[in-house]
Protein backbone atom coordinates (compact mmCIF):
# COMPACT_ATOMS: atom_id res chain seq x y z
CA UNK A 1 0.00 0.00 0.00
CA UNK A 2 0.84 3.16 -0.82
CA UNK A 3 0.92 6.78 0.87
CA UNK A 4 -0.42 7.07 4.27
CA UNK A 5 -1.80 4.27 6.57
CA UNK A 6 -2.25 4.29 10.44
CA UNK A 7 0.79 2.16 12.35
CA UNK A 8 -2.26 0.42 14.40
CA UNK A 9 -5.93 -0.61 14.58
CA UNK A 10 -8.67 -1.20 17.01
CA UNK A 11 -6.81 -4.38 17.92
CA UNK A 12 -4.07 -2.35 19.66
CA UNK A 13 -7.00 -0.56 21.93
CA UNK A 14 -8.83 -2.45 25.28
CA UNK A 15 -11.26 -0.18 26.65
CA UNK A 16 -10.83 -1.09 30.43
CA UNK A 17 -13.70 1.49 31.97
CA UNK A 18 -16.82 2.87 29.98
CA UNK A 19 -19.01 4.20 32.77
CA UNK A 20 -21.95 6.43 32.04
CA UNK A 21 -21.61 9.38 34.70
CA UNK A 22 -24.07 11.73 32.81
CA UNK A 23 -27.72 11.29 31.06
CA UNK A 24 -29.87 14.22 29.84
CA UNK A 25 -30.49 15.42 26.27
CA UNK A 26 -27.15 14.31 25.47
CA UNK A 27 -25.25 11.56 26.86
CA UNK A 28 -21.60 11.29 28.51
CA UNK A 29 -19.66 8.77 29.65
CA UNK A 30 -15.65 8.54 31.22
CA UNK A 31 -13.65 5.95 29.50
CA UNK A 32 -10.18 4.70 30.46
CA UNK A 33 -8.52 3.31 27.76
CA UNK A 34 -4.97 1.31 27.10
CA UNK A 35 -3.59 1.65 24.04
CA UNK A 36 -0.20 0.08 22.12
CA UNK A 37 2.31 3.55 21.60
CA UNK A 38 5.07 4.71 19.02
CA UNK A 39 7.59 3.82 21.25
CA UNK A 40 6.27 -0.05 21.64
CA UNK A 41 4.84 0.24 25.29
CA UNK A 42 1.30 1.17 26.22
CA UNK A 43 -0.08 4.09 27.78
CA UNK A 44 -3.36 4.29 30.29
CA UNK A 45 -5.76 7.54 29.77
CA UNK A 46 -9.17 8.82 31.19
CA UNK A 47 -11.33 10.62 28.65
CA UNK A 48 -14.52 11.50 29.37
CA UNK A 49 -16.45 11.19 26.25
CA UNK A 50 -19.66 13.12 24.17
CA UNK A 51 -21.93 10.01 23.02
CA UNK A 52 -23.68 10.98 20.12
CA UNK A 53 -23.75 8.21 17.81
CA UNK A 54 -23.72 9.00 14.23
CA UNK A 55 -25.72 11.69 11.96
CA UNK A 56 -26.42 12.79 8.69
CA UNK A 57 -26.19 15.84 6.57
CA UNK A 58 -27.06 16.83 3.26
CA UNK A 59 -26.37 19.62 0.91
CA UNK A 60 -29.65 20.36 -1.01
CA UNK A 61 -28.89 21.76 -4.32
CA UNK A 62 -30.97 22.80 -7.29
CA UNK A 63 -29.17 22.23 -10.42
CA UNK A 64 -31.44 24.24 -12.90
CA UNK A 65 -31.64 27.24 -10.64
CA UNK A 66 -28.01 26.99 -9.47
CA UNK A 67 -29.29 27.59 -5.77
CA UNK A 68 -28.51 25.73 -2.72
CA UNK A 69 -31.26 25.25 -0.25
CA UNK A 70 -29.75 26.20 3.19
CA UNK A 71 -30.85 26.31 7.01
CA UNK A 72 -30.67 28.88 9.73
CA UNK A 73 -30.65 27.72 13.41
CA UNK A 74 -29.72 28.65 16.62
CA UNK A 75 -27.18 26.79 18.39
CA UNK A 76 -26.20 27.04 22.08
CA UNK A 77 -22.46 25.92 21.38
CA UNK A 78 -21.98 29.12 18.90
CA UNK A 79 -23.20 31.67 21.51
CA UNK A 80 -19.81 33.22 21.60
CA UNK A 81 -18.49 32.03 17.87
CA UNK A 82 -17.64 35.68 16.33
CA UNK A 83 -21.07 35.85 13.90
CA UNK A 84 -23.75 34.50 16.80
CA UNK A 85 -25.48 31.72 17.60
CA UNK A 86 -27.68 31.57 14.76
CA UNK A 87 -25.67 29.60 12.08
CA UNK A 88 -26.19 29.02 8.72
CA UNK A 89 -26.55 24.77 7.97
CA UNK A 90 -27.40 21.73 5.89
CA UNK A 91 -30.24 20.03 7.11
CA UNK A 92 -29.28 17.35 9.86
CA UNK A 93 -30.30 14.46 11.76
CA UNK A 94 -29.12 11.33 13.99
CA UNK A 95 -29.32 7.81 12.83
CA UNK A 96 -31.50 5.88 14.53
CA UNK A 97 -31.25 2.35 14.93
CA UNK A 98 -32.11 0.23 11.69
CA UNK A 99 -32.03 3.54 9.42
CA UNK A 100 -29.90 4.25 6.62
CA UNK A 101 -28.20 7.65 6.30
CA UNK A 102 -30.49 8.18 3.08
CA UNK A 103 -33.55 7.06 4.79
CA UNK A 104 -32.41 10.53 7.51
CA UNK A 105 -31.61 12.31 4.90
CA UNK A 106 -35.01 12.30 3.14
CA UNK A 107 -36.49 12.14 6.35
CA UNK A 108 -35.11 15.73 7.88
CA UNK A 109 -35.06 17.09 4.32
CA UNK A 110 -39.12 17.01 4.09
CA UNK A 111 -39.09 18.00 8.09
CA UNK A 112 -36.40 20.98 8.07
CA UNK A 113 -37.34 22.34 4.74
CA UNK A 114 -40.70 21.19 3.47
CA UNK A 115 -39.02 19.57 -0.13
CA UNK A 116 -38.05 16.38 -1.29
CA UNK A 117 -34.25 15.01 -2.09
CA UNK A 118 -33.84 12.81 -5.10
CA UNK A 119 -30.60 10.54 -6.56
CA UNK A 120 -28.69 11.28 -2.89
CA UNK A 121 -25.01 10.41 -3.26
CA UNK A 122 -22.44 10.28 -0.49
CA UNK A 123 -19.24 12.52 -0.03
CA UNK A 124 -17.15 12.22 2.85
CA UNK A 125 -17.55 10.46 6.42
CA UNK A 126 -15.96 12.13 9.03
CA UNK A 127 -15.55 13.10 13.03
CA UNK A 128 -16.05 16.17 13.71
CA UNK A 129 -14.18 16.48 17.31
CA UNK A 130 -12.75 12.87 17.58
CA UNK A 131 -10.84 14.39 20.65
CA UNK A 132 -13.90 14.27 23.30
CA UNK A 133 -17.05 12.85 21.01
CA UNK A 134 -17.72 9.89 18.97
CA UNK A 135 -19.92 11.73 16.57
CA UNK A 136 -19.82 10.02 13.01
CA UNK A 137 -21.04 11.79 10.15
CA UNK A 138 -22.28 10.91 7.02
CA UNK A 139 -22.06 13.95 4.40
CA UNK A 140 -24.61 13.36 1.41
CA UNK A 141 -25.17 15.45 -1.63
CA UNK A 142 -28.74 15.49 -3.48
CA UNK A 143 -31.08 17.32 -5.77
CA UNK A 144 -34.16 19.48 -5.20
CA UNK A 145 -36.77 21.76 -6.92
CA UNK A 146 -36.15 24.94 -5.04
CA UNK A 147 -38.96 26.75 -6.18
CA UNK A 148 -41.28 26.07 -2.56
CA UNK A 149 -38.10 26.54 -0.79
CA UNK A 150 -39.04 28.78 1.80
CA UNK A 151 -40.64 29.61 5.03
CA UNK A 152 -40.36 28.10 9.03
CA UNK A 153 -40.30 24.29 9.65
CA UNK A 154 -38.72 21.86 12.15
CA UNK A 155 -40.62 19.78 15.32
CA UNK A 156 -41.66 21.64 18.03
CA UNK A 157 -41.13 18.44 20.43
CA UNK A 158 -37.44 18.87 19.04
CA UNK A 159 -37.50 22.70 20.18
CA UNK A 160 -36.65 23.34 16.41
CA UNK A 161 -37.07 26.71 15.11
CA UNK A 162 -35.91 26.71 11.56
CA UNK A 163 -35.84 29.02 9.08
CA UNK A 164 -35.18 27.96 5.34
CA UNK A 165 -33.06 30.07 3.42
CA UNK A 166 -32.69 29.29 -1.05
CA UNK A 167 -29.58 31.15 -2.17
CA UNK A 168 -27.64 31.27 -5.15
CA UNK A 169 -24.51 28.89 -5.02
CA UNK A 170 -22.39 31.72 -5.93
CA UNK A 171 -23.60 33.32 -3.22
CA UNK A 172 -22.62 31.19 -1.46
CA UNK A 173 -19.22 30.52 -2.44
CA UNK A 174 -18.59 33.76 -1.17
CA UNK A 175 -19.67 33.39 1.92
CA UNK A 176 -17.25 30.90 2.08
CA UNK A 177 -14.52 32.93 1.15
CA UNK A 178 -15.39 35.54 3.48
CA UNK A 179 -15.26 33.22 6.08
CA UNK A 180 -18.75 33.18 6.85
CA UNK A 181 -19.59 29.84 6.90
CA UNK A 182 -18.11 28.70 10.15
CA UNK A 183 -19.27 25.61 10.88
CA UNK A 184 -18.13 22.14 10.11
CA UNK A 185 -20.37 20.43 7.74
CA UNK A 186 -21.64 23.39 5.67
CA UNK A 187 -17.88 24.61 5.21
CA UNK A 188 -16.92 20.88 3.91
CA UNK A 189 -19.78 20.96 1.77
CA UNK A 190 -19.97 23.91 0.95
CA UNK A 191 -15.65 23.82 -0.40
CA UNK A 192 -16.32 20.00 -2.12
CA UNK A 193 -19.23 21.61 -4.16
CA UNK A 194 -17.00 24.32 -5.50
CA UNK A 195 -14.41 21.98 -6.53
CA UNK A 196 -16.58 19.62 -8.49
CA UNK A 197 -19.61 22.17 -9.17
CA UNK A 198 -19.83 21.79 -13.02
CA UNK A 199 -19.87 17.58 -12.45
CA UNK A 200 -22.28 18.15 -10.08
CA UNK A 201 -24.78 20.70 -11.69
CA UNK A 202 -24.15 18.28 -14.77
CA UNK A 203 -25.57 14.87 -13.21
CA UNK A 204 -28.09 16.94 -11.95
CA UNK A 205 -29.56 18.00 -14.44
CA UNK A 206 -29.67 14.55 -16.12
CA UNK A 207 -31.24 13.06 -12.66
CA UNK A 208 -33.78 15.76 -12.91
CA UNK A 209 -35.00 15.66 -16.41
Amino acid sequence: MKGWYPKFGIKDTKVEIDRCVYQGFFRMHELRIRHATFQGDDLVVTREMFRRGSAVTVLLVDPVKETLVLIEQFRAGALKAPHGPWLLELVAGMIEDGETPEAVAERETLEESGLHVHHLQPIQGYLPSPGGMDEWIHLLYGFVDSSDASGLHGLAEEGEDIRVHCLPVTEVFELMHQGRLDNAAILIAVQWLYINYQTVRQRGLECMQ
